[in-house]
């Protein structure tokens, strides 16, 4: 298959700028994967719609503040303030060690290996981080290797930008430190939300609870591997990064009872999917058994889903391997269908925008 095989129409003006006023208002597409049939729905409905003794998996990895400006070191104004000119965006992706990071960089070609950049506060002249360049990637990708800082989240909560991405055209405001935040999460480390986790309340997580539906969660910190823009013209020639995940004690058990059991286990967003899949996969046939690795999966159609039995996950890019899993859970022809239904009937799409439960 190719990538131009998961592409679709999509007006601008239906890409969410902001979240929904209410969180957990958001609209919701049911998918029947069996006969292809779609129904409009709202995301406050998932308690009734899902059934007792169904198991929700949740991914409770927590957005940090990653998105960062820097100066070049040597970049100093006469009266010794960063020069502005000289602004260097960085994205952190992920944390390698205590103090090395991957992250995004541009301009790229400005900043090469053995170059330190300097993090400051707004109008403080002394840099609150420091960092090395120790490698350089493909498309803007680099290794940093951060100075020792008492505490580095402190700092990033200080000086940091919540990593809203590139179709969100406004930056970031201090409403986004808590709507891009799922209100379950718990792990630091992703560098984007994993955006089908925004529509839940504490409201609704009780509701669900009161049906009988079991919650558990996974952590995946997400990172290149979930937004990085495909390159490859055919399927087979994708690769994703690695992203980290955990897989805990009592997740593991409650997969393995479901599993035995006959029940559902139903997946919220892509990223949890990954993960269990790929935790399958390892397990090669055996019960699931807790523990933390990194996942490079891509699924795309021609996947044999192991674990998960129902997705609820947000509408996502043309032409992206989160299209392309999607795709492989209900086929393309049946999701690019209830996206053209989408768009007729106004759904908002991505990060801040409405949802799709797939069963």
């Amino acid at each position: 298959m190719r990538v131009s095989d998961f592409n679709f129409d999509l007006p601008e003006e239906l890409i969410a700028q902001q979240p929904p006023e209410i969180r957990g208002s958001s609209r919701m597409l049911v998918l029947d994967r069996a006969t292809g049939a779609y129904r409009d729905d709202v995301f406050k409905s998932l308690p009734e719609t899902l059934k007792p003794n169904d198991l929700l998996i949740l991914n409770d990895s927590r957005v940090i503040p990653a998105r960062l400006y820097a100066t070049r070191a040597g970049l100093r104004t006469q009266h010794n303030s960063p020069d502005p000119t000289g602004r260097i965006e960085v994205l952190l992706t992920q944390q390698l060690a205590e103090n090395d990071w991957t992250a995004l960089v541009r301009p790229s070609r400005k900043v090469q290996p053995g170059e330190r950049l300097l993090f400051h506060a707004p109008n403080e002249v002394k840099p609150l981080l420091e960092a090395e360049i120790l490698a350089s990637g493909e498309f803007g990708e680099r290794t940093l290797r951060f100075s020792p800082a008492p505490d580095f989240f402190a700092v990033l909560n200080k000086i940091g930008h919540m990593p809203l991405p590139p179709y969100i055209h406004r930056d970031d405001t201090a409403e986004d430190r808590d709507r891009y935040q799922t209100v379950f999460s718990q792990q630091l480390g992703s560098a984007a939300a994993p955006t089908a986790g925004l529509h839940f309340t504490p409201e609704i997580l009780a509701r669900l609870k009161q049906r009988g539906v079991e919650i558990e969660t996974i952590t995946l910190h997400v990172g290149l591997g979930t937004f990085q823009p495909v390159r490859a013209e055919k399927l087979e020639h994708i690769h994703l990064h690695a992203e980290h995940y955990t897989l805990p004690e009592a997740t593991a058990n409650a997969i393995n009872a479901a599993v035995q059991e006959g029940r559902r286990i139903i997946a919220a967003g892509t990223t949890t999917t990954r993960t269990l899949e790929h935790c399958a996969a390892a397990a090669q046939g055996a019960a699931l058994e807790p523990h933390s690795s990194q996942t490079e999966i891509f699924l795309s159609p021609g996947h044999r889903f192991r674990i998960v039995s129902g997705l609820l996950t947000n509408f996502h890019l043309p032409k992206s391997t989160l299209l392309m899993l999607v795709s492989a859970f209900a086929g393309r022809e049946a999701v690019l269908a209830a996206y053209a239904h989408a768009v007729e009937k106004r759904y908002c799409f991505f990060s801040y925008g409405d949802c799709m439960l797939l069963l």
